[in-house]
C-alpha cells in the first residue's frame, strides 16, 4: 500500500506563483508566423463585437444614418488598431487589444440629450454637430490621463495598492460586465445557447486534439464555434425563420439587421476631423473627465489581468504610468478621429490570452493590422462585422469569467484566514456589483440616473464613476486596504511579494518585459 503523502508534499505544489505556467507562448516568445497570422485575425474578429456594439447604440440616438454608422464604426477599429500598436510598441508592452469603452456612455448620452443638440430639427446635422461636441469633449478630457500618465502621479497612487486590493479591482473588470453575457444571449437562445456549448466544449473537453503537434481546438475553438453558429444563423436568417417574429428579436438573431455591408464603402481611409471642426463646451468636458478617470481605473486592472495571462511579471509603477500616458494619447486620437466613444482595454481580447494560452504580443500586433487594413476594406470588414451580437454574447460569458478568476488568483499572495482580508474583499465586491446597479436600475426607470442636479456636469461625474463596478471596488478596496490596520498588516495584504514589483530594476525579469524597443531606453530611462 503507497504511503499517504505528508502534508509539505501537498503544500508545495500549490505555492504561490509570481507568473502563470503552462503558456506555450508568452509575452516575448512568439509562435510561427501562420500560427501568429491566425491567433492574430482571432482576436481581430472578437474585437468586432464592441466595435458594432457601441455605434449601433448610439449613432441612431445621435441622429445619424446606417452610413453615418459604418463610417463610425470603421473609424472606432482603425483609431484602435492604432493605439493597440502604440500600446504594445511603446506604452506598458502588454498584449493588449485597445477597443472602445462602453464607460464613456454616460457623458455621452447626455451630450446626446442636450437641449441645444435636440433642437437641430435635420437629423444629418445634428449627428455632425453632435459628434463634433463629443469630439471637443473627449479631446479636452484625454488630459486626465495624458497628466496623470506622463507626470508618474498613477504610478505614485499606485504604491497604495496591494495585491489585496487589486483582487475587487480585476475581478470586477470581468464580472462588472455580466449585463454584456447572458442577458444578451437570453435576446436569441438558440443561436446564444449553442454558441456558449460550443465554444466551451472545443475549448475545454476537445482542447487536446492536434494536428501536426498544433493543438487546434484549444487555440481557434473561438474562430471555429463563430464559423459554424454563423452559418447556422445564416441559414435561419434566409429559411425566412425570423420573418414574423418580434422586431427586437431579429435584431438579435437575423445576420442582415444592420445594414452595415450595403452602407459600407469599397474603400475608406479613416482621417482626423473627418466631421468638421471640433466644438467646446465646459459641461461636456467636465463629465467625460469622469469616464475618462474610469477607463484609467478599468484599464489598470485589465494591465494586472494581462501581464498574468501572459505569463510576464506584475507591470511596475513606472510601465503602467507610461501605458496611460500613451491611452491617454489614444483617446486624444479617439476626439480628433471622432471614433464616438473613447479607449480602454478590451477586457475580452484578454480573456481570450488564456483560452489560447498564447500571450504573444506579436500575435496583438498582427491582429491591430487586421483591425485597420479591415477598416480601411470597408465591405470585407462589415461582412465579419454582420456576425450577430449574441454570438459574441456567448463568448463573453466565458472570457470575461476567466479574466475574473485571474483577479481572485491575487488572493493566494494574501492572507485570507484574516478576518481583516475577508472584510475588505466582501465589502469591496458587493459593493462593487451593487452600487452600479442600483445605478443603472435607477437610470432604467427614471430616465435620469440617481444625481440629478441642475449642474449636468455633476451629474455625468458621479453617474459615470458609480456606474463602473471596478472604479466603485478601487475606491471601497484602497481606502478599507489603507486604513483598516495596515501598518499591523503588510504581510497579510501581500506587500512582501508586491513590493518588488513596484520599481523597474525592482525585479530582473522586468527588464525583458517591458523595455522599450529600438533601444529608446537610452533616451526614456526607467524609473
Amino acid at each position: 500500500m503507497a504511503e499517504a503523502p505528508k502534508v509539505e508534499e501537498v503544500i508545495s505544489h500549490h505555492e504561490p506563483m509570481d507568473q502563470l505556467q503552462g503558456f506555450e507562448y508568452c509575452i516575448d516568445s512568439n509562435p510561427s508566423w501562420g500560427e501568429a497570422i491566425a491567433l492574430g485575425f482571432q482576436h481581430y474578429i472578437l474585437a468586432l463585437g464592441t466595435a458594432v456594439m457601441i455605434p449601433t447604440m448610439l449613432v441612431p440616438a445621435m441622429g445619424g444614418s446606417d452610413g453615418d454608422k459604418v463610417r463610425v464604426f470603421q473609424t472606432l477599429l482603425f483609431v484602435g488598431g492604432i493605439n493597440t500598436l502604440i500600446q504594445t510598441l511603446f506604452g506598458t508592452r502588454l498584449p493588449t487589444v485597445i477597443g472602445g469603452s462602453y464607460a464613456f456612455v454616460v457623458p455621452i448620452m447626455s451630450i446626446i440629450n442636450d437641449s441645444k443638440l435636440r433642437q437641430i430639427v435635420d437629423p444629418q446635422q445634428r449627428f455632425l454637430q453632435t459628434m463634433r461636441a463629443i469630439q471637443g469633449a473627449m479631446i479636452v478630457a484625454s488630459s486626465i490621463q495624458i497628466i496623470l500618465g506622463y507626470s508618474q502621479l498613477w504610478g505614485i497612487c499606485s504604491r497604495f495598492f496591494s495585491p489585496l486590493g487589486m483582487v475587487p479591482v480585476i475581478s470586477l473588470v470581468g464580472f462588472g460586465l455580466f449585463d454584456k453575457g447572458f442577458p444578451l444571449i437570453g435576446g436569441c437562445v438558440e443561436i446564444g445557447v449553442p454558441m456558449l456549448i460550443l465554444f466551451v466544449g472545443l475549448s475545454q473537453y476537445l482542447k487536446n486534439l492536434q494536428a501536426k503537434h498544433l493543438p487546434i481546438m484549444e487555440r481557434f475553438s473561438l474562430i471555429l464555434s463563430i464559423a459554424i453558429i454563423w452559418a447556422y444563423a445564416q441559414l435561419l436568417t434566409a429559411s425566412g425563420a425570423y420573418k414574423h417574429r418580434p422586431h427586437l428579436t431579429q435584431v438579435h438573431c437575423r445576420t442582415d439587421m444592420e445594414n452595415l455591408i450595403s452602407a459600407a464603402p469599397w474603400i475608406k481611409i479613416p482621417y482626423p476631423l473627418q466631421w468638421g471642426a471640433p466644438t467646446f463646451d465646459a459641461g461636456h468636458a467636465f463629465g467625460m473627465m469622469a469616464a475618462v478617470f474610469v477607463s484609467l481605473v478599468e484599464s489598470t486592472g485589465a494591465y494586472k489581468a494581462a501581464s498574468r495571462l501572459a505569463s510576464a511579471t506584475p507591470p511596475p509603477a513606472y510601465v503602467l504610468s507610461r501605458g496611460i500616458g500613451w491611452q491617454g494619447i489614444g483617446i486624444l486620437l479617439d476626439g480628433l478621429f471622432g471614433t464616438g466613444t473613447g479607449s480602454t482595454v478590451s477586457v475580452e481580447n484578454v480573456g481570450l490570452l488564456g483560452a489560447t494560452r498564447v500571450g504573444s504580443r506579436r500575435v496583438i500586433q498582427i491582429a491591430a493590422g487586421f483591425m485597420i487594413f479591415f477598416s480601411i476594406l470597408g465591405k470585407f470588414g462589415a461582412l465579419f462585422a454582420s456576425i450577430p451580437f449574441t454570438i459574441f454574447a456567448a463568448i463573453y460569458c466565458v472570457l470575461f469569467g476567466l479574466v475574473a478568476s485571474v483577479g481572485l488568483s491575487f488572493l493566494q499572495f494574501t492572507n485570507m484566514n484574516s478576518m481583516r482580508n475577508l472584510f475588505i474583499v466582501g465589502v469591496s465586491l458587493f459593493l462593487g456589483l451593487s452600487v452600479p446597479e442600483y445605478f443603472r436600475e435607477f437610470t432604467a426607470n427614471a430616465n435620469h440616473g440617481p444625481s440629478h442636479t441642475g449642474a449636468g456636469w455633476f451629474n455625468d461625474i458621479l453617474n459615470t464613476i458609480f456606474s463602473s463596478s471596478p472604479t466603485v471596488a478601487l475606491i471601497v478596496a484602497v481606502f478599507l486596504d489603507n486604513t483598516l490596520d495596515y501598518k499591523d498588516a503588510a504581510r497579510d495584504r501581500g506587500m512582501p511579494w508586491w513590493v518588488k514589483f513596484r520599481t523597474f530594476k525592482g525585479d530582473s525579469r522586468n527588464e525583458e518585459f517591458y523595455t522599450l524597443p529600438f533601444n529608446l531606453n537610452r533616451f526614456f530611462p526607467p524609473a
